[in-house]
């Protein structure tokens, strides 16, 4: 198995404006699982395919292990790719499928039909090893998919949004079993999806990108607590997190009548006394009328069992803003009605509006014991 290093990485499509990804420096540690992680066209499947080799690298350099493969045909960089449309032959059976690669790079049969076999007791596919691809199911063709790979016993695997051809629940059952199947075979992983959800609950890491730059990459759970700006803020998290336009004053920052306290070593950073401040859903709490609380218009309240959430508008000093909160699923507000939320100070974060950028406290903030 091997690292992967991405250096200032660049592709520049012809007739493009701009590059389809600009710059990239990433490290991919030996065995990790990392996923890539964006809006539609910021660059993250051109960069799994110049890793791949189906794609040229304009400028910098791109490294396997101990080797540059920068200018090395596909072929020669011993990556397995596995894709969205699973491209499985159609005359040939699930067994013929996933040895393939092995019977034309030469494998005699006894060890291509051994590591087939492996393969399909890994993906549990040991009964359908003799059925043709249009007889199994989604999920089942994508994991003779990933079989096809995994025969192959490649240095990486590169994975190119290989669930969105699957329903709903069959996303989520496959993710799972991705997720495990790579820690059990301890294959250096690069997994592209524009599905935010995925990305935090299967990569060890996490890169977000956004036209063609690399904004943060981190574990999921420090993306989630400390983006280092609003679009990551923005992108990171289901339900989204609600950023709110505010005026820095002198207690705290103020949206409309509801003031929320902030540092004053992060208010001072505020460009021209304005930030917008962000707070994800469980930062919210229903407070009564007398509370200090910033209305919100409930227009919708999704109600699942153990969860509800609220989503509305809040009116501040720039107009309508979204708010999604999360409240008691036992007792949730009427739609229609109005109803105030104060936020949680130790949870919420505040943004540069101008530039996006995270501000932060300059001082540590006091412990309590």
């Amino acid at each position: 198995m091997s690292a992967v290093r991405f250096e200032r990485v660049s592709r520049v499509y012809p007739g493009a404006t701009a590059p389809a990804v600009d710059g990239l420096d990433l490290q991919i540690a030996d065995g990790e699982f990392i996923v890539l992680v964006g809006p539609s066209g910021c660059g993250k499947s051109t960069s799994l395919r110049m890793l791949a080799g189906l794609e040229q690298v304009d400028s910098g350099a791109i490294h396997v292990g101990d080797r540059d493969v920068t200018d090395a045909a596909p072929k020669d960089r011993d990556i397995a790719m596995v894709f969205q449309n699973y491209a499985l032959y159609p005359h040939m059976s699930v067994a013929e499928n996933m040895g393939f690669a092995l019977k034309m790079a030469g494998v005699n049969k006894e060890t291509r039909m051994l590591r087939v076999k492996e393969a399909a007791a890994l993906l549990d596919l040991e009964e359908c090893l003799d059925r043709k691809p249009k007889t199994l199911s989604g999920g089942q063709r994508q994991r003779v998919a990933m079989g096809r790979s995994i025969v192959r016993r490649p240095q990486v695997f590169c994975m190119d949004e290989p669930l969105s051809n699957l329903d709903a629940k069959l996303r989520v059952s496959t993710r799972a079993q991705i997720a495990s199947l790579q820690r059990r075979l301890g294959v250096t992983t690069v997994y592209v999806t524009h599905d935010q959800v995925e990305a935090m609950t299967m990569g060890d890491r996490v890169a977000v990108l956004k036209d063609g730059l690399l904004q943060q990459v981190d574990t999921p759970l420090s993306l989630y607590d400390n983006p280092v700006n609003l679009f990551v803020a923005g992108f990171i998290g289901s339900p989204a997190m609600s950023l709110l336009p505010a005026i820095a004053g002198e207690n705290g920052a103020v949206l409309g009548d509801y003031v929320i306290p902030v540092p004053r070593d992060v208010l001072g950073q505020a460009d021209g006394h304005s930030l917008t401040v962000g707070v994800r859903p469980e930062a919210w709490r229903l407070v009564s009328d007398s509370e200090n609380g910033l209305p919100i218009e409930v227009a919708v309240v999704e109600e699942l069992g153990a969860d509800a959430f609220l989503y509305g508008t809040a009116h501040t000093h720039q107009g309508p803003a979204d708010v999604i909160a999360k409240v008691d699923a036992r007792r949730p507000p009427a739609k229609g009605a109005t109803a105030r939320l104060a936020a949680d100070p130790q949870k919420l974060l505040a943004f540069n509006t101008e530039t996006g950028r995270r501000l932060l406290p300059t001082s540590p903030a006091p412990t309590t014991r």
